[in-house]
Order: C-alpha cells, then sequence, then structure tokens
C-alpha cells in the first residue's frame, strides 16, 4: 500500500488552491481530499459516475464530458436537481427568508450582538438562531416541498446534516453556524459549474444505478460508500451485507476492465474492516492523508487510515 503524501499541508479550510467546496458542508466531504484523490484518478474521463455522490464536492473538481451522478437519500438528489436548475438570482430568495426569520447573515451584518458573543464564546449563532430555526423548520415540515427552506435548514443546521424522523419531519437541531462568506462562494462555485454541462443525477441503490447504464472503459466510476466501521449518522443503513455486495460488484466491474476508484476507511478507534481488508489485496491501494470527522464527534480521529483502492493504471 503506497502513501499519497501530496498536500501535506493543508489542515485547514484557508485552502491555497482553486478547488470548489460543495455548497452542502457536508462534514466529512471530500473537499480537502481533492488535491490526493486527482492525482490518483484517470488523467482522461469520458463519463465521470458516481455512485454515492452525496454533497458533492468531488464531481466539482473533476473535469469530464458527462457526469452521472447518484446517491440513495433522496433528500440530498432533491436539493441537487433543484440548485442545479438556479442561478445567481437564487441568492436573494434565501437572503428574504433569512430576513423574514431573522436568522443570522454575516454579509448582511445581522449578528449576535458582542455581549452574546461573550457570554457564549463556542455557540452565540447557536443561541443567536435557535427560535428562527425552529420556525423555520416548523415550517418547512407543514409541506415538505419548499426546497429552498431546506437548504437553509441544512446551512443553519448542526454539524450541516439532512436528517429526518420516522414520521418523515426533518429533525435537526440548529448548528452554530451562520450564512456567510463561505457559504455564498460555494453557492456561486456550484451555479458556474453546473451551466451548460451535461449531467444527470439519480436516487438509486448502488447496484441498480451503476447496472443500468451502459459503461465504457473510458469511464470512470468514483465510490466512497458509508463507512462499516464508524458511527456516523451517514452510516448507519449500511451493513457488513451491503459492504459484501458492493465489493462483489466491484470485482465484476473489475472483469469487464471497467475503472473504478473506492474511497474507505481501513482502520477506525481500535477497528479494523476486515472485509475491506481482504478486497483491497487484489487491487492497487494508497494511504490518504485525512482528518476524519464523524457526525457524533468532532474530534480529530488520529487513530484513523484512510485508503483510495484502484483498479487500474493511469
Amino acid at each position: 500500500m503506497k502513501e499519497a503524501t501530496l498536500f501535506d499541508e493543508l489542515e485547514d479550510l484557508s485552502l491555497s488552491f482553486d478547488y470548489l467546496r460543495s455548497p452542502f458542508f457536508y462534514v466529512g466531504d471530500k473537499f480537502k481530499l481533492m488535491p490526493q484523490l486527482l492525482n490518483l484518478f484517470p488523467k482522461h474521463i469520458n463519463t465521470y459516475i458516481e455512485a454515492f455522490c452525496g454533497g458533492g464536492s468531488s464531481f466539482l473538481n473533476v473535469r469530464a464530458k458527462k457526469y452521472l451522478l447518484n446517491d440513495k437519500d433522496e433528500h440530498i438528489i432533491n436539493l441537487h436537481r433543484f440548485l442545479s436548475s438556479k442561478d445567481m438570482n437564487f441568492l436573494e430568495e434565501l437572503f428574504k427568508l433569512i430576513a423574514h426569520y431573522k436568522l443570522s447573515c454575516s454579509l448582511k451584518n445581522i449578528s449576535p450582538d458582542l455581549s452574546m458573543k461573550k457570554e457564549f464564546k463556542k455557540t452565540y449563532f447557536a443561541r443567536f438562531n435557535k427560535e428562527a430555526y425552529l420556525n423555520l423548520r416548523a415550517d418547512f415540515n407543514a409541506d415538505k416541498k419548499d426546497l429552498a427552506r431546506l437548504y437553509l435548514l441544512l446551512i443553519y443546521g448542526f454539524n450541516r446534516f439532512l436528517r429526518f424522523n420516522a414520521k418523515g419531519d426533518f429533525n435537526l437541531p440548529v448548528g452554530n453556524v451562520d450564512f456567510n462568506l463561505n457559504v455564498l462562494n460555494a453557492l456561486k462555485s456550484y451555479f458556474s459549474f453546473m451551466k451548460g454541462k451535461e449531467l444527470d443525477f439519480y436516487n438509486l441503490d448502488f447496484e441498480d444505478f451503476l447496472k443500468k447504464l451502459d459503461l465504457k472503459k473510458d469511464d470512470f466510476i468514483y465510490l466512497d460508500p458509508p463507512y462499516l466501521i464508524s458511527s456516523s449518522e451517514y452510516n448507519k443503513l449500511w451493513s457488513e451485507k451491503e459492504e459484501k455486495r458492493l465489493y462483489e460488484f466491484l470485482a465484476k466491474l473489475n472483469s469487464k476492465k471497467l475503472r473504478f476508484g473506492l474511497s474507505n476507511i481501513l482502520r477506525h478507534k481500535g477497528k479494523t474492516n476486515k472485509l475491506l481488508e481482504k478486497f483491497m489485496q487484489n487491487y492497487e491501494s494508497f494511504v490518504i492523508k485525512s482528518n476524519y470527522i464523524s457526525f457524533n464527534d468532532n474530534s480529530i480521529k488520529k487513530d484513523s487510515l484512510e485508503v483510495f483502492i484502484r483498479n487500474y493504471k493511469d
């Protein structure tokens, strides 16, 4: 297993390179890892195919002629379809909603006063936004069709995650976050990227999605599935059964000489993914420098080992 040591200085979001951040800001997204991953991706990609696209930081930084993007989470796909149809005029709609609910917005100089910042040094945005956020959440849950409101719930929600209860109601609590310049720039980049692209979104099981495609040898399939040995909210529906099914399907792709790359965590908090360990013996693998953050614990997991596995030379 080789170690990818490129861009070792990347320890925060003040990145010096011109890579795009997804406007969904998912915890654990691949934004900070893209310099390493793109160095390992194929140099030429006709159709870029992503079976677990999530917030989209991966596809936003890949050059291809066509993009086929899938995720089993219908809410994230609905938001991608919604935002991909918008342009910069959408910001005015968002700012009207922010003003209506009286949410914080650094871009409009609406933020907690100095006394609140001093009293609640680490949670002042959450304190400021809590009531407004709950009103926004209640209004969204009343009909669940307003995707502009859902996007704002994501932006102002805890760890910027999409979470719904058994009744289908959005139930994430408020986060200590704000609509700031980072959000604005991410939306601008997203709208710019989407303009004129040949791109389709799907909401299917990963295997159903890949089976329906007419895959070609100059296509590239990137997979960043839920991590079996972590406790993230995103991973709770992923089991050993799903993991085995994924590896069996990738073996079939390999037999057809179709290119794929897989991101995963081999070790985490004293656990080892034995299924992954066995699978990667048949392919070229690389250690990826990362600071894995879980939904439930924002501390840096120094014992985590993230890997990238590929079945091609490029």
